[in-house]
């Protein structure tokens, strides 16, 4: 079962070349950082107090959290999960995937993780380039120091886990939606709908059952914008609540499909 799942994955991984998923997730995690080094390059004669101030990292990552996690994370799992689960309709192989001696939840799960892997490389890609974004003026700029702060990993890896786990809900349901449709436009656009909605209503008392919104949510309650009180519990185990439900049900109506592609 184990070697079936490995290779399951390891042809499910290869077959995203076909799509555009992995420029998307590229293009999305450079997008903020780079907006950012280039505002920087252009005011460079205002950067000597802002890089010898002790909260550096935190405002730099409060910043880009902003665009990047409120807005371009959940546009982008909802194009790349379209785009990784499109490939087969695309390609019109579901038919000839299905003969292949593999049980339905190893196909499932293994394209799952395909997406959750791609939804990683985001992060890690967003993290870096958002660290060269920092100490690149430093680098060409003689009045830019370095920035004096020490980095303190252990809170942004919480940040970044907090986060993700918050964009669960998100893949998980559109996974569900695009598994259904063969036109590329249906999950897409319902996921966009959705999306918009919630943002809309992220102010709302019960904003918390829209689960596209809990990295908008997490961003206004670390930026005091927002109260934690009104929520029934912490947003990751919401999310993961929803996530379990989506991927549950996403399964279900994926292995009891009557036409599958």
């Amino acid at each position: 079962m184990t070697n079936a799942f490995i290779n399951s994955f390891q042809s499910e991984w290869l077959k995203r070349k076909r799509s555009l998923a992995s420029w998307l997730v590229l293009v999305g995690a450079l997008f903020t950082p780079l907006i950012m080094l280039l505002v920087r390059m252009k005011n460079y004669d205002k950067l000597a107090p802002l890089y010898t101030a002790e909260d550096f990292w935190e405002k730099l990552w409060n910043q880009s959290c902003e665009s990047m996690m409120v807005f371009l994370l959940p546009m982008g799992i909802i194009l790349a999960t379209g785009l990784v689960t499109q490939i087969e309709y695309k390609n019109n192989t579901w038919k000839q995937l299905h003969t292949t001696p593999q049980r339905f939840a190893t196909i499932f799960f293994a394209k799952l993780l395909v997406i959750v892997v791609l939804m990683i490389a985001l992060f890690v890609f967003y993290n870096i380039s958002l660290y060269l974004s920092a100490v690149i003026p430093a680098f060409l700029l003689a009045d830019v120091p370095y920035p004096t702060e020490p980095i303190n990993y252990p809170h942004f890896f919480n940040e970044n886990l907090k986060f993700f786990v918050d964009s669960l809900p998100i893949l998980a349901l559109q996974y569900l939606i695009s598994l259904q449709f063969k036109n590329f436009m249906v999950p897409i656009g319902t996921g966009f709908m959705i999306w918009m909605l919630g943002i809309g209503l992220v102010s709302w008392k019960y904003s918390y059952i829209f689960p596209y919104v809990y990295t908008a949510i997490d961003h206004f309650i670390s930026s005091g914008h927002m109260t934690g009180e009104r929520l029934p519990m912490s947003v990751q185990l919401i999310a993961l609540g929803y996530f379990a439900i989506f991927t549950i049900a996403g399964y279900i109506l994926y292995a009891t499909k009557k036409e599958k592609g």
